[in-house]
């Protein structure tokens, strides 16, 4: 079931403006300048920006978070997978499945903070035989033993993993994609859409944005604990098989002229089962 379209109700548009000023006041320098000493220190950060933030979070992030949508309905996740969206916030992605919510065995939304749980658990309860909201961390949470007949062993059997705007918060990043893949059964898929900035010299087939964009989104973003990183897409093609790969960039709400870079990637664990999410691959810059 999708929510309502957020119509500009002046009570609505309140809520936007006291978002977008915790927003341009960012977290506490020492949270911003330094990843977190543990999980549960980024946990405590995590849920202090956040928490007043929740209730509009998804309507705010709707203006903000472009290619949430088209990534999920992009996947090609069989009848009976189990997914898990890490970093998955309030579970908006699960709207994004539509039909096909009844069809998986499991989804699991991982996140670390307890203000944007609550939110995801209350839409889990749509689909109570398929949904659940967990709090763990992304670097090390294994899906819950038993819970479906996909993880009976080894917690390698999971089909697909979502890192939706989630990768550039995640501090250890690297160990997150590990993990991500250890989870993946062989031929599983990896789809990531989030913010990004190129290097100064990209290798071919690769967008190359100028010195202003690559300086100026990590500060704007970072103020707020959002950490862009030129060398995210390229880790994710260096360890999957590329299958769509597009570099875009998208308007952010309520200040014009200002466009973000973000890209949309899925790829493919490499296996034995490879061949059973086959889909084009493609590479390409556009506006949204």
């Amino acid at each position: 079931m999708n929510p309502q379209p957020d119509t500009l109700t002046a009570a609505n548009l309140l809520g936007d403006a006291r978002i977008l000023w915790q927003l341009l006041r960012g977290q506490p320098a020492r949270h911003r300048d330094g990843a977190p000493s543990n999980a549960a220190a980024h946990a405590a950060t995590l849920q202090n920006f956040y928490a007043p933030q929740a209730e509009r979070y998804d309507a705010f992030r709707e203006k903000l978070l472009h290619g949430r949508r088209e990534l999920i309905e992009r996947l090609a996740i069989s009848p009976g997978s189990t997914v898990i969206d890490m970093g998955g916030g309030t579970g908006r992605n699960l709207d994004y499945f539509g039909a096909r919510m009844l069809s998986l065995a499991r989804v699991e939304v991982v996140d670390l903070c307890p203000a944007l749980l609550q939110q995801a658990r209350r839409r889990c309860a749509q689909w109570p035989d398929v949904a659940v909201a967990v709090e763990a961390d992304a670097t090390t949470y294994r899906p819950q033993a038993g819970a479906n007949r996909g993880l009976s062993h080894a917690h390698s059997h999971v089909d697909c993993v979502i890192f939706s705007y989630s990768l550039t918060m995640i501090p250890d990043w690297r160990r997150a994609i590990n993990n991500a893949l250890r989870i993946l059964r062989p031929g599983g898929l990896i789809g990531v859409v989030d913010f990004r900035v190129s290097r100064r010299d990209p290798p071919p087939g690769y967008s190359r944005h100028g010195a202003l964009t690559r300086r100026f989104w990590p500060r704007w973003f970072g103020h707020d604990g959002v950490h862009l990183d030129a060398e995210h897409l390229h880790t994710l093609a260096a360890r999957t098989e590329p299958m769509v790969c597009e570099e875009r960039m998208a308007a952010v709400p309520y200040l014009p002229g200002l466009r973000a870079p973000y890209y949309l990637y899925i790829g493919r664990k490499a296996g034995r089962d490879a061949g059973r999410h086959a889909a084009p691959h493609s590479a390409q810059e556009s506006a949204v």
